[in-house]
């Protein structure tokens, strides 16, 4: 059964834990999209969401970072953050590591990857869910991509591991569903918080709705840094989903410089073709 679906989304903390600060209009244009994405998700059917994620050393750090990790599990946990920060209470998510094992298998055959059967979620998994899956009632399968620990993982083979993920769904019978979260520009946890390059974010969103590789992957790391933060550096994320749905074009239903979450808010879908 080929891959159902293929989107991405922002995942910022601010999204839940500051949402009554921010600007209404804004803030509601953004749940508007994230909710037609939910609809659009229960719509393809999946048997399971693959999240593709940028994690912040709350389960992998520096003494033990895999430039990719497949979760495979039966259940997952979180927020690891205090809920009442963040504002999502406690869930235990459903998973399914019978599916997880299979895929990884697959995806072994192209790319090196880890797998973990314990993981906590953080926000880069659970504010997207909370706004996907409210009930948690879809088997999730978490991934990973190095995104924080330098050496970070190279765009190209973030790419590959999105174009790895597609060809293991399309060799499973179930119907698998596939998001990218992270940021754009931000700069978390600095004094530059709050900023978001939106010119540079843009141009970006134009890349990956084209999805032409030699373009989406000519940016440097440096280059990321300088325009669009530490915090840009989860653009992998996206740019595995644009791998997932590599000879098909995007659609961004919603960008929204939200500065008080920290982020360019986005949600967008690949169209995907056979």
């Amino acid at each position: 059964m080929p891959l159902v679906f293929v989107g991405v989304c922002s995942h910022a903390p601010g999204i839940t834990g500051r949402a009554e600060r921010a600007d209404p209009r804004q803030r509601e244009t953004f749940h508007a999209a994230l909710d037609r994405l939910r609809l659009a998700i229960a719509a393809s059917r999946p048997a399971a969401l693959i999240v593709v994620a940028a994690e912040h050393f709350a389960n992998f750090f520096m003494n033990n970072m895999p430039a990719f990790a497949l979760g495979m599990a039966d259940r997952y946990e979180g927020p690891i953050e205090d809920e009442s920060w963040l504002r999502i209470p406690h869930a235990c998510v459903p998973g399914n590591a019978d599916l997880s094992r299979r895929l990884i298998s697959h995806v072994l055959e192209e790319v090196d990857v880890a797998y973990a059967e314990e993981w906590k979620f953080d926000h880069g998994i659970i504010v997207p869910l909370h706004f996907l899956t409210p009930s948690y009632d879809l088997p999730i399968i978490p991934a990973n991509i190095n995104c924080q620990g330098p050496p970070l993982t190279p765009l190209h083979r973030a790419y590959a591991f999105g174009r790895a993920l597609r060809h293991a769904a399309d060799a499973v019978p179930e119907r698998i569903a596939l998001i990218g979260t992270g940021g754009i520009s931000h700069w978390p946890a600095t004094p530059n918080s709050g900023k978001i390059n939106e010119a540079w974010d843009r141009e970006f969103l134009d890349r990956w709705i084209a999805n032409r590789p030699a373009r989406l992957l000519s940016y440097t790391d440096e280059e990321t840094y300088r325009n669009a933060g530490q915090g840009g550096f989860e653009i992998r994320t996206f740019i595995a989903a644009a791998g997932a749905a590599e000879g098909s074009t995007g659609e961004i239903w919603c960008y929204e410089p939200i500065p008080i979450f920290a982020v360019g808010c986005t949600v967008g879908v690949m169209r995907l073709t056979p």
